[in-house]
């Protein structure tokens, strides 16, 4: 497997929450995503799909794994369940409490920017896209 010509699996923004996020996905504690539709949208990008290898970065652009996805769904932000926030693998006890978190990343500056919109904010019916992986390979 060569990683150069696998697609990048970018979790955040470089930066401290990236190698936070990194970090629980190469102990196993991070086997979850969410992101939102409108970022597919606006970047124009497909949807993930099943199967899917994706090499993950780390902050330094280094590529330090191989992640496999094992689910796709695109859901109601309301319905997020408890188990994908906990697999999420941040330390986060509630559905309420994982959902601040996100929304605080998905109105900072930096989201809106990349979206291309100022106002950017997120309602229980913002679409979302959960992803279930596994790790398949660490570097």
């Amino acid at each position: 497997m060569d990683l150069d010509d696998l697609p990048l699996a970018e979790f955040a923004f470089p930066g401290p929450l990236r190698d936070t996020l990194v970090g629980a996905i190469l102990s196993g504690a991070k086997t979850s995503t969410t992101g939102l539709l409108a970022g597919y949208e606006c970047a124009n990008e497909p949807l993930p799909e099943v199967g899917q290898l994706s090499a993950v970065v780390d902050s330094a652009g280094r590529r330090v794994a191989v992640i496999e996805l094992t689910e796709v769904r695109v859901i109601r932000l309301a319905d997020v369940d408890l188990q994908h926030a906990l697999d999420e693998g941040e330390g986060d006890e509630s559905v309420a409490q994982w959902r601040a978190g996100r929304e605080t990343f998905w109105h900072s500056a930096e989201l809106r920017e990349e979206l291309g919109d100022p106002d950017f904010t997120v309602d229980d019916d913002t679409m979302v896209v959960t992803e279930r992986f596994r790790l398949v390979h660490v570097v």
